[in-house]
């Protein structure tokens, strides 16, 4: 992995959950741990810039998120936001620590936060990067066609077609118009997230049952289960109101 801290190996590492999911994960450095969750569609190497610098400060921890990279794909789970709340909460405390450093983007922050408030986990410091919590969904219309298009795949023969068809229209150059500073660099993410995704039925059915269960409208699924939980609402403020890392906040600003 480029960026890797030339002192620190990165170590590759598997996580089963009791129900039988798997949680692929890269950990390098030395230090307190901390866990870094990425952005939908993508994987641990959205990290990929910063891993260097947090390594000489850190145990950098960097899973790839179910239905995502090396990690858990099959169509057995039901890939709702409660069960990847439990998954991702059995990992931190297990990998990272009772009371966790974690930092999360979009998707990633997503889980974090339906964990925090669903009292799974409490962590001791959480770094929030964009999602569609911060703001109005800037891809509403695209989020809605994409979740039509995945829902289809639960139909006997679209599976693999779909899958197949996902490749082709989520090309290495995608990336660059992820990146505000169109960073061909940022092709190999793309290139990456979709690596095993052609012909893969098993994943698309997965994703199906994602695109079935998963909020549309994430600020009013959330709104809906802090104001029942008044012990996380508390929790999610005072963990998000940390400083974020130095090599985060760059990250964000103006890396890939």
């Amino acid at each position: 992995m480029r960026g890797c801290h030339p002192t620190y190996p990165m170590r590759l590492r598997l996580y089963h959950h009791h129900d039988g999911a798997r949680i692929a994960y890269r950990e390098t450095g030395t230090g307190p741990a901390l866990a870094l969750l990425h952005s939908l569609g993508l994987s641990h190497r959205e990290w990929e810039p910063i891993v260097g610098e947090l390594s000489s400060r850190f145990r950098v921890v960097l899973p790839d998120l179910p239905l995502h990279g090396d990690s858990e794909d099959r169509p057995r789970h039901s890939y709702a936001p409660d069960w990847f709340a439990e998954v991702i909460a059995g990992f931190c405390r297990e990998v990272v620590g009772p009371r966790p450093l974690l930092a999360g983007h979009d998707f990633g922050a997503e889980v974090v936060l339906t964990a925090i408030v669903t009292e799974r986990l409490e962590p001791a410091r959480l770094a929030l990067m964009p999602t569609r919590l911060h703001r109005r969904d800037e891809f509403a219309g695209k989020r809605a066609t994409w979740r039509a298009v995945c829902r289809a795949a639960a139909l006997p023969g679209l599976d693999r077609a779909l899958a197949h068809g996902a490749k082709l229209v989520f090309r290495p150059s995608v990336g660059e118009r992820l990146s505000v500073q169109r960073n061909p660099a940022a092709r190999d993410l793309v290139r990456h997230a979709f690596a095993d995704v052609a012909g893969n039925g098993n994943r698309a059915r997965a994703w199906a049952k994602f695109a079935r269960r998963w909020p549309a409208e994430a600020q009013r699924a959330h709104r809906r289960q802090r104001g029942t939980r008044p012990a996380a609402r508390r929790t999610a403020t005072n963990a998000a109101g940390h400083r974020v890392p130095d090599g985060l906040r760059r990250s964000r600003r103006g890396g890939a």
